[in-house]
């Protein structure tokens, strides 16, 4: 924050963040009326996304036909697509009408939706964890399914799936959150981790190394349980079993690939200081596109989840 031109540092509850869409621009143009087409798109955008995904939640916790291990874990993602959501859009459509030099918010609140940030994207990838091991289990070891995916089972993997989700990005914020600031500025349309830490003039060498692990465990694990599946697949001469594993995985991948080709890209143009503006759309759009798409592919590829759409439409 700059008063007569010099650098005034607060203490931490009460340090004043910018939060600007662009270097020193609006993100959308000064004039009003030319706003309104980008709100009332994301409007329509996060109304679709929340009624959609709730009512995926309604209905598998409703038809009791869908009451099985592969259906209950999938159950988190809409939840978490759901909380996603509403962590990024609602902030972004107050700030749509505002001037970039005029978006403050509190660090402390800047530092819950950075949390909020960060567990959308690292749940994500838990829950398709869990929802793949699930598949590596019916697929490869189909005689020891009910066996394996008990009740108590599902109750440890959807614990897994969030409380991991939870220390992992408790430890990557606590992280940054020990180091001062000497910056106030976040060219960014919102707060999260890269952007807090590049408010601090110390070394982030230990937040890069602790975020690199982070991804490389979440990618891996995730990676290998479908390569299992695909080298499984391969060597059984079952077709019926290669046919049935491409169907039920390829509902799985197409949301991961979303998801991963979404994050990446602004996760690299983080590192691109000239992109700063290609960054931000591509950060908006990760927070946007997935939880948009999901229920929409997740209805159309599943069947059963698709006949009972249709079933209570047609009611």
């Amino acid at each position: 924050y700059y008063k007569n031109n010099t650098l005034a540092v607060f203490p931490t509850h009460q340090v004043p963040v910018i939060l600007c869409l662009t270097n020193g621009k609006s993100f959308l143009p000064k004039e009003h009326v030319s706003s309104y087409p980008a709100f009332i798109l994301f409007l329509i955008i996060y109304i679709f996304t929340m009624v959609s995904n709730i009512s995926l939640i309604v209905l598998i916790t409703m038809e009791r036909s869908l009451h099985h291990p592969m259906y209950i874990l999938f159950c988190n993602l809409p939840l978490n697509d759901a909380l996603g959501a509403t962590v990024i859009i609602p902030r972004l459509l107050s700030d749509i009408f505002v001037a970039s030099t005029e978006r403050y918010i509190n660090y402390i609140e800047c530092a819950i939706q950075a949390f909020g940030v960060h567990m959308f994207g690292t749940t994500s990838h838990t829950i398709l964890m869990i929802m793949s091991f699930d598949r590596y289990v019916a697929i490869c070891k189909p005689l020891q399914y009910t066996m394996i995916m008990t009740n108590r089972m599902i109750v440890k993997l959807i614990v897994f799936a969030w409380g991991s989700a939870f220390l992992f990005v408790g430890v990557l914020l606590g992280l940054t959150f020990r180091l001062s600031r000497c910056r106030s500025e976040i060219l960014h349309p919102f707060c999260d981790n890269p952007s807090i830490f590049k408010l601090s003039c110390e070394s982030t060498v230990i937040n890069n190394i602790y975020g690199l692990t982070f991804t490389i465990l979440l990618l891996g694990s995730l990676i290998l349980t479908y390569l299992r599946i695909a080298i499984v697949c391969k060597k059984n001469k079952n077709r019926v079993l290669s046919s049935k594993a491409l169907q039920t995985c390829s509902t799985h991948l197409t949301v991961y690939i979303i998801m991963l080709v979404s994050g990446f890209t602004f996760i690299l143009l983080h590192r691109f200081p000239e992109w700063s503006n290609h960054r931000k759309l591509a950060a908006i759009l990760f927070y946007v596109i997935p939880p948009w798409v999901n229920p929409i592919i997740y209805g159309l590829q599943t069947k059963e989840i698709r006949q009972k759409l249709v079933r209570q439409g047609r009611k």
